[in-house]
Parts: structure tokens; sequence; C-alpha cells
């Protein structure tokens, strides 16, 4: 009984960053979803209208040689 507790301790410690690396992509993915839905409405009411026309060139300082 005491080998079998000491196997599955090992065990499950040796799976640890595998486990942990599946449920961090599982929630990462997740919150990606959440954040690419959230995103587009948000931009849209923080961005001004683009302008429709432009004003005149601006001239470059003239050289002095």
């Amino acid at each position: 009984m005491s080998a079998g507790i000491l196997v599955g301790t090992a065990v499950v410690y040796s799976r640890i960053p595998s486990i942990t690396k599946h449920y961090m992509e599982k929630l990462q993915g997740e919150l990606t979803g959440v954040m690419a839905d959230m995103v587009p409405g948000k931009i849209d009411d923080v961005m001004p209208e683009l302008p429709t026309s432009t004003g005149p060139a601006v001239e470059l300082p003239k050289s002095p040689f």
C-alpha cells in the first residue's frame, strides 16, 4: 500500500506541468474568445470618424545650400 501511494504521488507530481499547461491553454483560449467579442464594439465607440477631405500641402523649409 505504501508503494502504491509512493508511485501514485510520483506520477501525479511528474504530470503537474502538463496538467497546468493544458488548463492554461484552455483558459487562454476562452479569454481570447471573450476579448475578441468585446474589443470590436469598444473600438468603434472610442474611434473618431475619419476625415473625408484633407487640407493643403505643407511647404518644406528652404535648404540653405
